[in-house]
């Protein structure tokens, strides 16, 4: 069976840390781009972040740029998203996918195009 499973996420207080982690079972990860996205009740999910397959490259939606770095660890299957100096406003359900595109910029409908495999999310709340 086919799937990603997103683990980390927690309460923590604002300027606190998290790392969240996507493992995958049943395929490789580092043949696909992977995206880290998150959704507010009531709003679109967005992109937070990508690594590409290709060469590596990564993406940050500017929000998070500077405060959040993504990176992979192939002998463990696992993608990692570490997000430091956290802020109310990062409170939301994380997810990662797994596609052929890198990107932060597509909307929902487009992310659904590009990315195959999708994880249930994880909560991540940032709160004194």
């Amino acid at each position: 069976q086919l799937q990603l499973v997103e683990s980390g996420g927690g309460l923590v207080q604002p300027g606190g840390s998290l790392r969240l982690s996507c493992a995958a079972s049943g395929f490789t990860l580092d043949d696909y781009s992977i995206g880290w996205f998150r959704r507010v009740p009531g709003k679109e999910r967005e992109g937070v972040s990508c690594i590409s397959n290709s060469d590596g490259s990564t993406y940050y939606a500017d929000s998070v740029k500077g405060r959040f770095t993504i990176s992979r660890d192939n002998a463990k299957n696992t993608v990692y998203l570490q997000m430091d100096s956290l802020k109310p406003g990062d409170t939301a359900v994380y997810y990662c996918a797994a596609g052929q595109l890198c990107t932060v910029l597509a909307n929902e409908a487009v992310q659904q195009m590009i990315y195959e495999y999708w994880g249930q999310g994880t909560q991540v709340t940032v709160s004194s």
